[in-house]
């Protein structure tokens, strides 16, 4: 399922306000232009580094038109490996090398479909020969990957597999049944891509010889129609999407040996309700792994299935009383011994790796202690030493650290209390050291293996600058009492001249949602609109209730087969808490969420109808019978089965309550939560002849973004904000 209002003088706001300091007075007036349209705000980043093999150099893109090669030591550039420039390639979109670094696949010419899925042209550059092929000829390709011997690249067109060999360049078709709506072969369909987070749906074998792949039967799904206002008849888009309780697609995993052109179909149990959370591929290229989830979600099974005959063998098992948490691509890490893989598991009520040994099925803590892991960085076969995040020093730090698989050697290597992560070279000889905190932006320093800082590669000076000029208020964190005498934690931020004497506005950003974490000492960039808001007066605040993610799985899963009422509870007992401070004006507190914080704002403003003044609630879930099955059902189960869980907690259920203000927005072709939420709650409103603000977007999805979306949104919601709070 996660996401800034107009300046006006200082002189008004002077008389809006009372005295101002001379210190507020001097700073800039922050504006939404500044935010949404110069991007005044938003940090410098580093993201596009990709180290090579020797971990001496790393490439990066510049500009979408070059791919240009760089010492990680001394910081200058190598050379340029490939330029766009006098090609067919109008952009580079993306890039990819071979495993021995002789070819790289380039995409250009995206066409998104979802959040992660995407159609494009790729092309071939072979770097020695100096020459650029299309990969195909045939229309647009989804997913290409070159195999590990990079002889050939894979890749799904129209809901079936194909393969490249790049010698002759004779294209292979693997898969004939795929059809839009019905098969889909070597991709995800529409809630694996979003809920399990990834769209490749297959798998190279490590000795390029066979290709393991998905196949998705979505006949039996329900379809789900969106509208287009593009022509003078709107198009109409229909999508499987399985709803909470209702069909799911019917997975099979396949084998196809790329010697004798066979495919061979795996074993993963006579049950089809059940999900394949991922594929991989052991050391061994006979042994695929299969991660297989019960649609209740709280049983993992490891199988490992013999690649030339299907025949599998159950390895691991690990069971939930409320769910486990949803593979991921690091969720299972096998060594190069053959005996051992990594694992992550919450049996001793923290999340933690373990080291297992499938032969002698043993397993020995990795990790340990009453704090989460966060995270998976990389494991350096050479020192047989882990990399990884986690919340050690507390539950709004992350840190970095290293250990040996046998739980020895741990060391933190982040050195500054914040917010830090890192990324390796592949040799592990480099690495580069992501720090922020909650008021200051990040800085990204280059050190080698020894832990030495070489240099800054980024340190945002500018930005922080700019921060200074504008008059940045910093972000403080505490502790407030929640539901049940929990203590929940906190941040907010209050004018630069906070009089303890004066009672102030408070408005709320909620998001709440299983696993999410919003106090965190990190740098937020969302901050900047909220440091909008405390110039114009506004005391902004967010809490995290039960549900959020690293304080361990108790808290964690909390909210378990009831989701909404333990955090709206918790919200709304903390807007309490504010209320009674001398500092606030309890009759001017506003909330304000995006998705999942959209539906919580709703049930903040329902339930707690006597605290809150206003909300604003964007793409929210109005009754989780509409949202989709994995994502709801992890944490609800089936509407069939927990009834009163999903009725009960509805905003839908609760608008009779209403008393303050409400703005609703939603984008009208949101193909994850389904603009049917907000029409539904809309009926119910007038029903019970509540008055309401709607804004509704066409053509946007979740994100409503695109054109002028973004700002215009934030204008409305910013002007409801003065009007209302």
């Amino acid at each position: 399922m996660k996401l800034l209002v107009k300046s006006i003088s200082l002189i008004l706001l002077s008389f809006a306000m009372g005295q101002i300091s001379f210190a507020q007075m001097a700073a800039k007036k922050i504006s939404l232009e500044n935010i949404f349209q110069e991007y005044k705000f938003y940090p410098g980043s580093i993201a596009s580094l990709r180290s090579m093999n020797d971990g001496v150099y790393y490439t990066s893109l510049e500009r979408g038109m070059a791919i240009v090669k760089w010492s990680y030591e001394t910081g200058e550039k190598a050379g340029i490996i490939f330029t766009a420039e006098n090609t067919e390639i109008s952009r580079i979109s993306d890039y990819e090398f071979s495993n021995d670094e002789s070819k790289i696949l380039i995409s250009t010419a995206k066409e998104r479909i979802y959040r992660r899925s995407f159609k494009a042209d790729y092309y071939i550059y072979d770097i020695s020969k100096k020459e650029l092929k299309a990969l195909s000829g045939n229309g647009k390709q989804q997913l290409a990957s070159f195999s590990p011997d990079g002889k050939m690249v894979a890749f799904v067109r129209d809901n079936n597999l194909y393969y490249t060999d790049l010698a002759s360049m004779k294209e292979t078709q693997v898969t004939n049944d795929g059809k839009f709506n019905f098969i889909i072969n070597g991709a995800c369909d529409w809630v694996y891509e979003e809920e399990f987070g990834f769209s490749k749906a297959f798998a190279w074998s490590p000795d390029s010889k066979k290709l393991a792949f998905y196949r998705f039967d979505e006949s039996g799904v329900k379809e789900f129609n969106m509208t287009y206002f593009k022509n003078l008849y709107p198009d109409i888009y229909k999508f499987k999407y399985p709803k909470a309780g209702e069909a799911n697609s019917i997975v099979s995993i396949h084998c196809f040996n790329l010697g004798n052109q066979k495919t061979i179909k795996m074993d993963v149990g006579e049950e089809t309700d059940q999900y394949i959370g991922r594929i991989l591929w052991t050391k061994d290229p006979e042994t695929l792994a299969i991660l297989r989830l019960n649609r209740l979600q709280n049983k993992l099974d490891v199988l490992h299935a013999k690649a030339s005959t299907g025949a599998s063998e159950l390895v691991f098992t690990e069971e939930n009383a409320r769910y486990i948490n949803e593979p991921t691509d690091n969720s299972v890490i096998y060594l190069p011994d053959g005996q051992n893989f990594i694992i992550q598991s919450e049996r001793d009520g923290w999340l933690h790796f373990y080291l297992y040994n499938f032969v002698k099925k043993e397993i020995k803590p990795i990790t340990s202690g009453p704090w989460d892991i966060s995270g998976y960085i990389g494991y350096d076969e050479a020192k047989k030493t882990l990399y990884y995040e986690s919340h050690e020093q507390g539950v709004i730090h992350q840190d970095v650290y290293s250990i040996r698989t046998d739980g020895t050697h741990k060391k933190r290597i982040s050195d500054e209390d914040g917010w830090s992560s890192a990324d390796f070279s592949n040799s592990f000889k480099y690495y580069i050291l992501i720090h922020s905190s909650a008021n200051i932006p990040p800085k990204y320093t280059l050190c080698d293996s020894k832990g030495k800082h070489i240099r800054i590669l980024e340190d945002n000076a500018e930005l922080q600058k700019t921060m200074k000029e504008y008059g940045f208020a910093k972000r403080e964190f505490l502790q407030v009492p929640g539901e049940m005498n929990t203590k929940l934690n906190a941040w907010i931020i209050k004018p630069v001249d906070f009089d303890p004497s004066k009672k102030y506005p408070l408005f709320i950003f909620v998001y709440g949602g299983p696993q999410s974490q919003d106090v965190t000492d990190n740098f937020s960039y969302s901050d900047s609109w909220y440091q909008m808001l405390v110039q114009k007066g506004y005391i902004v605040a967010c809490v995290d209730g039960r549900g959020t993610d690293g304080r361990g799985e108790d808290f964690r899963k909390a909210t378990y087969m009831q989701l909404g009422k333990y955090e709206s509870e918790d919200q709304i007992s903390a807007a309490r808490y504010f209320g009674n401070q001398s500092y606030i004006d309890k009759s001017r507190i506003g909330i304000f969420g995006w998705s999942y914080g959209g539906y919580m704002s709703l049930l903040c403003l329902f339930k707690g109808a006597d605290v809150f003044k206003m909300a604003i609630s964007v793409a929210p879930v109005t009754n989780w019978r509409y949202y989709d099955s994995v994502y709801t059902e992890r944490f609800m189960r089936t509407p069939q089965e927990n009834p009163d869980g999903y009725d009960d907690n509805s905003p839908i259920n609760h608008v009779d309550k209403m008393k303050g203000k409400l703005l609703l927005v939603h984008g009208m072709t949101d193909d994850n939560v389904h603009f049917q939420n907000s029409v539904e709650l809309v009926e119910k409103l007038i029903e019970a002849n509540k008055q309401f603000d709607m804004q509704f977007y066409p053509n946007r999805n979740h994100g409503i973004y695109g054109g002028n979306a973004t700002f215009h949104l934030y204008t409305k919601m910013t002007n409801f904000i003065e009007e209302n709070l």
